[in-house]
C-alpha cells in the first residue's frame, strides 16, 4: 500500500524561522549527528541480528580512546536535555510536526525498522529512549544526537523528493554517528587538548564532572565529524538500512541529488563530508558487502512516499 502523497505542512511555513541565525535549530549541519517513540526495547523484537559474520564489521576501525575520556552517560544526558530544548523553541514557533502528520508517521515507521538491527554496534543502544522529529524548516538538514536523538528538517524531504530507501540511508548514517560515539570521541579530542587528558580523567573520576559538563549540550549541535567518521557512518549507516529492508544503493541517488541540489553554492556540509563523487564510489564498493543482507531482509509491509514538491 503506497501512502497518498501530501502537501500538508505544519502551521507556520518555514519563511517564519529563517536559516543562517544562532537557534539551536540551524546550528546542527547537515548529516551530524526523531517525537514519542518508546525505549528501543519496547519497540524492538526481543531478539535482533545474530553475529552472522555478514556485513561490514571488518571495514570499522575500533573505538577511539579518546570516547572513553568522557563518560557515555553525561554524552547522552546533555544530548537528551539539548534536544528537549530544540523541541520546545521549535513548539513556540509551531515549527514542531505533529504526531499525525503523514511525513512525522513515515520517519517513525523507518525508524521502527532500523532501531532492532542498532545493539551489536553499540550494548547501549538497548536502553536509548529513540525519539523522532520533524521540524518545519528548509534546511537541507537531519541529524542524530547521542542516545537515539533523531530529528529532520522538512526541506531535505520536500527538496529532495527523498524515497523511503534514501530516508532510511540518511537515518541509518546518522544513528551510526551515534552508535560509534563519534560526538563522544571529539568531545574528549577537544578536551584532551584544552586541558589534558589526566586531568579530565581525575575530574571524572572524583565526581567533579558537572563544571566540565556545562557546555557539553551545545558542542553537540555544533561538532563537526572528520572525514573519516563521515565514512565510517556511511558503511555502518549502509548496512543498518540493508538488514532493515531498504536498498543500500539508494545512497548513490540520494548523493547524486545532494550533488545536484549543491550546485552553484556548496552547502556547508561538503566542507567535512567527502566528495559526492567520492563518495559516490565509496558506496558502489561497499554494496557488494551488504547486497546479500538486503536481499534476504523481509521489506517494508508499507510504502511511503515524499511531501508534494512545491
Amino acid at each position: 500500500m503506497t501512502e497518498p502523497r501530501s502537501d500538508v505542512r505544519i502551521a507556520v511555513p518555514p519563511l517564519a524561522h529563517v536559516g543562517g541565525c544562532g537557534c539551536p535549530l540551524h546550528q546542527r549541519r547537515l548529516f551530524t549527528g526523531l517525537v514519542g517513540l518508546a525505549a528501543a526495547g519496547s519497540m524492538a523484537p526481543a531478539t535482533v541480528l545474530a553475529q552472522d559474520g555478514e556485513g561490514v564489521r571488518g571495514d570499522v576501525g575500533k573505538t577511539s580512546r579518546f570516547a572513553k575520556l568522557v563518560p557515555a552517560e553525561q554524552v547522552e544526558k546533555a544530548a537528551a536535555a539539548q534536544y528537549l530544548q530544540m523541541q520546545r523553541e521549535a513548539a513556540q514557533q509551531r515549527a514542531l510536526a505533529p504526531a499525525s502528520h503523514p511525513q512525522v508517521v513515515r520517519l517513525r515507521a523507518i525508524a521502527q525498522r532500523l532501531i532492532p538491527y542498532t545493539m551489536p554496534w553499540n550494548p547501549r543502544a538497548s536502553s536509548w529512549k529513540w525519539e523522532v522529529n520533524l521540524i518545519d524548516d528548509k534546511q537541507l538538514n537531519a541529524f542524530c544526537m547521542p542516545g537515539g536523538k533523531i530529528a529532520f528538517y522538512y526541506g531535505i524531504l520536500q527538496q529532495l523528493q527523498l524515497s523511503d530507501a534514501e530516508v532510511a540511508t540518511i537515518m541509518g548514517h546518522e544513528m551510526a554517528h551515534a552508535l560509534r560515539e563519534h560526538a563522544r570521541e571529539r568531545m574528549g579530542k577537544t578536551a584532551a587538548t584544552r586541558i589534558g587528558a589526566n586531568l579530565l580523567s581525575s575530574l571524572f573520576g572524583l565526581g567533579s564532572a558537572g563544571d566540565a559538563l556545562l557546555g557539553m549540550g551545545a558542542q553537540l549541535l555544533t561538532l563537526r565529524f572528520s572525514r573519516e567518521d563521515e565514512s565510517e557512518a556511511d558503511i555502518v549507516g549502509m548496512e543498518l538500512a540493508a538488514r532493515a529492508g531498504y536498498d543500500p544503493a539508494a545512497g548513490i541517488t540520494l548523493w547524486q541529488k545532494m550533488l545536484e541540489a549543491s550546485k552553484g553554492a556548496p552547502p556547508e556540509f561538503m566542507s567535512t563530508h567527502p566528495p559526492g563523487e567520492k563518495r559516490i564510489r565509496e558506496i558502489e564498493g561497499m554494496l557488494p558487502k551488504v547486497n546479500g543482507l538486503y536481499a534476504n531482509a523481509p521489506k517494508p509491509p508499507r510504502q511511503f512516499g515524499p511531501p508534494l514538491k512545491s
